[in-house]
């Protein structure tokens, strides 16, 4: 399994057959060259989107397009975005599971945000926002999408048990890392935990130090670094 972290919330993530991008963002994302754009979206099988904000979607219906990607999310957002051309996918919510390809389940579980995206200069709402439980490889990663910290992360750790997670935690918007690094010791037995979210904008963290000295003894925080894969 190849994590890769593509700036800000967003992800390749290469797992059993699949090629699973998760709110790709390249269109005024700071962390991603411009050079970097065709191999971050290269051989894309499945495309997730977690929330309607610009920052995770602006880029979803033009990569679709080029890769054949299918979109799957929450329902209104995502049959808003495959009205406008996105190669449809699953719209689903929340406790729903999908297949993506032959051994990979992705299951959407709550967030702590918002989700609304601007259409013809009128902000309109996208339905809950959300994070995922992504399962292969006999793992199992959570991706918490934009979120504060909040008490449904109890029942997610105990019911999916990841062993992987995937955090927003720049603060501002999200958790910060302080707040990450509770949800991973007070709810979650990760072995690894990816921050994301952060680095982007003066106004997110710029490290991930907190995080990194307030998890349990044993888990292992990587920082990760644009297009570099994390093998795990």
């Amino acid at each position: 399994m190849n994590i890769i972290w593509l700036g800000h919330g967003s992800f390749r993530i290469e797992i059993e057959d699949q090629v699973v991008l998760v709110d790709p963002w390249f269109t005024g994302n700071p962390m991603l060259p411009e050079a970097q754009h065709a191999a971050a979206i290269a051989g894309a099988t499945h495309i997730l989107v977690t929330h309607g904000h610009f920052d995770h979607i602006a880029d979803v219906v033009k990569i679709s397009k080029d890769t054949g990607a299918p979109v799957s999310g929450m329902y209104e957002l995502v049959q808003y975005l495959h009205s406008i051309g996105a190669v449809e996918g699953a719209a689903f919510n929340m406790g729903g599971t999908i297949a993506l390809g032959d051994a990979v389940k992705a299951s959407m579980v709550p967030a702590s945000h918002s989700s609304t995206a601007d259409i013809d200069g009128t902000r309109r709402y996208m339905g809950s926002e959300a994070g995922y439980i992504l399962r292969g490889e006999g793992r199992t990663i959570y991706i918490s999408g934009d979120t504060g910290l909040m008490a449904d992360m109890a029942w997610i750790g105990d019911y999916y048990k990841p062993d992987i997670g995937i955090l927003s935690a720049g603060g501002h918007y999200t958790m910060d890392m302080e707040m990450a690094a509770y949800a991973a010791r007070s709810y979650f037995a990760f072995n690894v935990v990816i921050p994301c979210h952060y680095r982007t904008f003066p106004s997110l963290a710029q490290t991930a130090e907190a995080l990194t000295n307030g998890v349990l003894p044993g888990t292992s925080v990587i920082e990760p670094q644009v297009m570099d894969a994390i093998t795990l």
